[in-house]
């Protein structure tokens, strides 16, 4: 039997990722919450746990997709983005575990 579990056939490891994000001469990549509202990015990848990853890629937040960072609540706990055409509220502690490149 192979050493090799199913997960790691079908994700490449994690030095490698980090060797493509770094490789990319796109610009730096920076937590969701850097910016002020109104600013548009890519979202390059997702640091969240495996129990809330799911349920935001099922919403639409997958790599390479395009957000707007609509607003920040008065506390600055929710955060509101645009993804695909609605709304989406994050909690801030999931939105800073969610890298993104953004457009200049």
């Amino acid at each position: 039997m192979s050493r090799f579990t199913v997960e790691a056939a079908v994700r490449p490891p994690e030095w490698l990722q980090e060797f493509f994000l770094m490789s990319s001469d796109s610009g730096p990549v920076e937590s969701l919450t850097s910016k002020p509202p109104g600013s548009l990015a890519t979202v390059v990848e997702l640091k969240l746990p495996e129990a809330s990853r799911p349920r935001l890629m099922e919403l639409g937040l997958l790599a390479g997709t395009v957000i707007e960072l609509v607003r920040f609540a008065p506390m600055g706990d929710p955060v509101e983005i645009k993804v695909r055409g609605y709304n989406l509220t994050l909690r801030k502690s999931e939105a800073e575990q969610i890298f993104v490149r953004f457009n200049a």
